[in-house]
């Protein structure tokens, strides 16, 4: 049996569907959506814009003057392969931890390709209240934030029992 079939890294498929729809969803954006608020809106709240952040989430560090390019693509190498170590960890039988490793990688791999190929993330939901507006994000974003809730949740409320052998103290 392959190390695929066995471990959590049988999950990946999930990490390479959340690159390509990103990457689909930001090629669409930029073919067909002006750069630049107000964007498309599609219902009162919620606009299609196309924007680009140099920064991370918030845009924080956006007005730095480049070096946050490559700390950014650094930090997206260094996570994934983390979470790479720890999916190859994981029994094939888990779903939770693995679900919510391969969304960050996805997403994070999905933001570095932007970084690489665009010195920037390209960036179009924007929810809105009035003149209130959410930062722009993706689908990348999406999925980082998915993956990290589910870490959190499994940290804070799913109960684990020790592994078989192990003595509670």
């Amino acid at each position: 049996m392959s190390l695929f079939k066995q471990t959590g890294l049988r999950w990946l498929w999930l990490a390479a569907l959340v690159i390509l729809l990103d990457q689909l969803s930001k090629l669409a954006v930029l073919q067909w959506l002006p750069f630049g608020y107000p964007g498309q809106s599609l219902v009162p709240y919620f606009n299609l814009v196309h924007v680009y952040n140099k920064g991370a989430a918030f845009s924080f560090l956006a007005n730095q003057p480049g070096w946050q390019r490559w700390f950014f693509t650094l930090f997206a190498l260094g996570v994934s392969a983390v979470l790479l170590v720890w999916l190859r960890k994981l029994p094939a039988a888990a779903r939770w931890s693995p679900i919510a490793y391969c969304l960050i990688i996805g997403g994070a791999l999905g933001n570095l390709i932007d970084r690489l190929a665009y010195g920037h993330v390209v960036d179009f939901i924007d929810f809105h209240v009035g003149q209130w507006h959410y930062p722009a994000f993706n689908l990348a974003d999406s999925a980082i934030c998915v993956g990290a809730v589910m870490i959190v949740l499994e940290g804070l409320l799913l109960r684990r029992s020790p592994p078989a052998g192990d003595k509670p103290s």
